[in-house]
């Protein structure tokens, strides 16, 4: 007489081997076919029911002899169907994410580059001497001191001069902004 899933689960609970090798014989293919309309994807049911199969031993002590053997091991393969669908619509949504921030770097270097772009053409229809002046005091970093006394000029000079750069690309900037 053939032993029931229930008392094959005891059996294995207790150490038996052999008892656990029925118990898989016996449901693998109840295991595959539960993983496989849950996930619909063979490849994904396969690993799923191998998953299942390794965590088998342990998750066994929680099976209640009081129930159906098959209606516990439906509620397994189910609920490790939806961790892995779970597991994935979150990873998909941090790959989302990542992509999203991909995405916003790229903007935010094309942006760059416009600004960059705007900026190399604005700086050119300054007069020669508003151009030296941001390229020592923007471009070589220098304080104003130091580029009045590398342009022979007084400090304060400089410091207008940089006022009138500021000035001189904001109006460059609202023209533009008008013709749009």
């Amino acid at each position: 007489m053939e032993k029931s899933s229930e008392n094959l689960a005891a059996e294995a609970v207790g150490g038996n081997a052999e008892a656990f090798r029925s118990l898989l014989e016996r449901h693998y293919d109840l295991m595959y076919r539960v993983a496989y309309r849950t996930l619909g994807q063979q490849a994904d049911a396969e690993d799923l029911v191998q998953e299942i199969c390794a965590a088998l031993p342990k998750k066994l002590t929680s099976f209640r002899s009081d129930s159906k053997f098959e209606s516990w091991l439906y509620r397994v393969v189910v609920n490790a169907g939806r961790d892995l669908m779970r597991k994935r619509g979150t990873q998909a949504r941090a790959a989302d994410g990542w992509g999203d921030v991909e995405v916003m770097r790229r903007e935010a270097a094309v942006e760059k580059r416009e600004n960059l772009s705007w900026l190399t053409r604005a700086m050119q229809r300054l007069s020669p001497e508003l151009r030296e002046t941001v390229a020592l005091v923007l471009g070589e970093d220098m304080t104003h001191k130091q580029a009045g006394k590398a342009l022979g000029l007084s400090e304060g000079s400089v410091s207008w001069r940089m006022s009138e750069v500021k000035k001189e690309l904001r109006l460059m900037a609202q023209a533009e902004e008008m013709l749009k």
